[in-house]
């Protein structure tokens, strides 16, 4: 059997801690028993103890004490948890008559929070006396009285309760009159003189008594009343109340001036002995005369000045009915006046404890406050509904405790969104009409860092003219983070380029703001294009990054000047003899001067013109394609010797030349014929030169147009199929057959402009752009153009 019980002990236990384990809020009561008055400082219990807390623990918890009025009537040591008196304690100024007397305490501890209910008695001691009224009472009594006549006299009251409180009357000895003691309710008892012999004015006038009042204290307490009986003749009827207790029952917020009851009382003696007046007699430890009236000749007690039933429950009228004979007779009797409670006090909110800032990203069901609601109407009037915004994140969940709220997190929270909440409590009574109140709480979001940087593009396009400064910067990156503080600081750093070739050689970036410098000079004949990658990181724990890609296009320039292919000697001179008969017929072709220039567009296209002709009616030169020719045949007076410098230049901005000097000599027909043979072969191991440096050109062109060809199927297959093909052949391409020139053309094209470098022969309808360079065409296309795309043609 003991085996038994003991393993229910163990599984009641492990149930608890597991209860205990579940629970969100943490609750417990403990209970201490003072006496009322003890100095301030008196121990009264140590809830750290009792409560099982960890002492060390208490300041950094801030342990606290919550009793919900203004008074502070008790204190709790932080350091040991020790709760103590710290204000008197006065049990009749704090319950009056209530009994047993006790003070609800809260305990509160945070990290985490917890909230326990402390309960304190407040034990009666006897520190009131019994007291009347006043310390002299005047009777006056006729002699007619009959023996058994009763004089009600006005009782003595103890605040105290209990056995302290007031217990029995004491008489002084005589033989006249005797004490009968009528218990109306606990601690009031009304004492009555019994008159036990007939009074005779003429031997006796006058009676002295003494009446003590006495309490059940140990050692008990007395009062004293001195009783005067004055012994009249005639007028030997008292009046008579017709009830000796009335009860009448009143809204609070009754108008001013309304009668509540009339008193009737009557008596049996006639004339002025029979005539009654009403009158209120002092009450103790009540203002009910200041808030109600009585009139003295109907007895009709009505509303003086506003009552409140917060203020008071019940209010206890003493009406003393007297008649005008000689020696007027008196009667009491109680009125209890009962207020009703109407709705007239609005709820109050009280915030005790906040925190006033949560991080972003607070579990669900985080404590944010604890919210204290109260009212002081009693009832249903005083039931509340506490409530907030639906559309908040945020919830009111009831504690075990009634009218405590906890304000916890209901959703998930992101200060980029929302960075501060003002949450409004509404607190509703379920009076008719209802009253509410407001109570609006800031909650402040702390930042973490859950927001990567943003470029503000992706991918970005660069177009960088070559020749470039080196150490000037070409180009800046910006990202933003949506964070704040040092988790939006962001760095910048470069990554590498694609196929993991670095750029740390020839490019650097500014960690700060993203300012990218050229360590070298780009030559847009060696590189036209390439990418790299720029790393954004915040300074965040930890840290967070985002990469974008930089597309980065070199523009040309005019910095290659043309090169002469043909006529050139075997020794690179551009000095060429040419020997034609003198025979020749008008158009002959002498010879032709063929130019290549790396530039492209207009800083590639080249025009020939003669700089230097010996007879300028003899020789012609074509403008775009080199050839020499006659202009009409020769006459025996033209020399024999003729010098032609022929100057190739390009069309750029600042165009660069090359001259090539032709040395025509005439020759007779059989001279030219011998000579025929030997410029054939000497002009066969130039063409094979040239065709050596044609070919190299031709396949260098070539291999770059299919990787370009190769890159643009691949960039349009990744497209969407129902979009237009970006690249058509256009009739603005130049026309190269024929003419002695390399030409090429090349397109970038970004947003609604498609960029064109091209040779000599252009469409009318392209057009130059003024904000580019002078070997830029662009030209019109309607059609939808991504950024960053290049064509390029040769």
């Amino acid at each position: 059997v003991v085996r038994s019980v003991k393993q229910r002990y163990r599984w009641a236990i492990l149930h608890f801690v597991v209860f205990l384990s579940l629970c969100e809020f943490v609750s417990s009561q403990v209970r201490y028993s003072i006496q009322e008055e003890l100095q301030r400082g008196t121990l009264v219990g140590n809830i750290a103890k009792d409560l099982g807390f960890d002492k060390n623990s208490l300041v950094d918890r801030n342990l606290r004490i919550v009793t919900g009025t203004k008074q502070e009537l008790f204190q709790v040591n932080q350091r040991d948890g020790a709760l103590f008196v710290n204000q008197r304690i006065d049990r009749e100024e704090l319950c009056g008559k209530t009994t047993p007397c006790y003070i609800n305490l809260k305990a509160v501890i945070e990290n985490p929070l917890e909230m326990h209910h402390v309960t304190v008695e407040i034990v009666d001691i006897n520190d009131h006396s019994p007291s009347f009224p006043s310390n002299e009472s005047r009777l006056e009594i006729s002699e007619s009285a009959t023996p058994g006549t009763r004089f009600q006299l006005e009782g003595a009251r103890d605040p105290d309760v209990g056995f302290n409180g007031l217990r029995s009357y004491k008489l002084s000895q005589n033989e006249y009159f005797k004490l009968e003691i009528h218990d109306r309710r606990e601690n009031i008892k009304i004492p009555f003189l019994i008159l036990q012999k007939a009074l005779d004015r003429e031997l006796i006038s006058q009676y002295n008594m003494k009446l003590t009042a006495m309490d059940g204290g140990s050692p008990n307490k007395t009062g004293s009343l001195n009783i005067t009986v004055i012994v009249l003749d005639a007028n030997d009827n008292a009046p008579q109340c017709e009830h000796q207790k009335y009860t009448v029952t009143v809204p609070e917020n009754v108008a001013l001036g309304t009668v509540l009851i009339k008193i009737n009382a009557s008596d049996a003696d006639e004339g002025v002995n029979g005539e009654i007046e009403y009158s209120f007699r002092s009450t103790i430890r009540s203002k009910a005369s200041e808030y109600f009236s009585l009139d003295e000749k109907t007895g009709d007690i009505a509303v003086k000045d506003q009552i409140d039933f917060e203020e008071k429950h019940v209010y206890e009228l003493n009406v003393q009915v007297s008649d005008k004979g000689t020696l007027p007779m008196t009667a009491f009797c109680n009125v209890y006046v009962k207020v009703e409670d109407v709705n007239d006090n609005k709820p109050e909110i009280d915030i005790t404890s906040l925190s006033s800032q949560i991080p972003e990203n607070a579990p669900l069901g985080t404590v944010v406050a604890l919210v204290r609601v109260t009212d002081l109407d009693s009832g249903v009037n005083g039931q509340i509904v506490c409530t907030i915004p639906k559309e908040l994140p945020f919830d009111l969940k009831p504690s075990s405790e009634s009218r405590f709220y906890s304000l916890v997190t209901k959703s998930q929270l992101d200060r980029e969104s929302v960075p501060q909440y003002d949450i409004t409590i509404t607190a509703r009574d379920l009076g008719t009409p209802a009253l509410s109140s407001f109570k609006t709480v800031t909650v402040e979001l702390s930042d973490i860092n859950d927001n990567s940087p943003v470029f503000s593009e992706s991918p970005y396009a660069l177009y960088l003219l070559e020749n470039n400064d080196i150490g000037a910067s070409i180009f800046t990156i910006s990202a933003h983070d949506a964070d704040e503080n040092e988790n939006a600081v962001i760095t910048y750093s470069l990554g590498n380029v694609f196929h993991s070739r670095s750029v740390a050689s020839f490019l650097n970036i500014n960690p700060d703001n993203g300012n990218i410098y050229a360590l070298k000079s780009f030559d847009f004949e060696i590189l036209k294009t390439f990418q790299f990658q720029v790393l954004a990181k915040d300074s965040g724990t930890p840290s967070l990054s985002s990469n974008v890609t930089v597309n980065v296009f070199i523009l040309d320039q005019n910095d290659n000047a043309p090169v002469i292919l043909s006529p050139v000697n075997t020794n690179g001179s551009t000095e060429f003899v040419e020997e034609i008969p003198r025979n020749v017929i008008a158009g002959h072709l002498v010879t032709k001067v063929r130019a290549y220039d790396p530039d492209i567009g207009y800083n590639g296209w080249l025009s020939f013109s003669l700089l230097q002709v010996t007879d300028p009616t003899l020789f012609g030169l074509e403008r775009y394609t080199g050839q020499i020719r006659t202009l009409r045949p020769f006459m025996e007076s033209d020399k024999a010797d003729h010098k032609l410098i022929v100057l190739v230049k390009d069309n750029g901005n600042v165009s660069l030349s090359a001259t090539a000097t032709v040395i025509v000599k005439v020759v007779e027909t059989k001279e030219a014929f011998a000579a025929s043979d030997f410029e054939k072969v000497v002009q066969k191991e130039n063409e094979n030169n040239v065709t050596f440096y044609l070919m190299i050109s031709l396949g260098t062109v070539s291999a770059l147009f299919v990787i370009s060809i190769i890159g643009l199927i691949a960039m349009q297959c990744s497209k969407p199929q129902d979009e237009s093909p970006k690249y058509t052949r256009d009739s603005n391409y130049v026309d190269t057959s024929g003419n002695g020139t390399l030409c090429h053309s090349i397109q970038y094209r970004s947003g609604e402009k498609r960029y064109m470098l091209v040779g000599p022969r252009m469409s009318i309808g392209s057009t130059f752009d003024p904000n580019s360079n002078a070997n830029t065409l662009v030209v019109r296309d309607h059609r939808s153009l991504i950024s960053g795309e290049v064509r390029s043609e040769l």
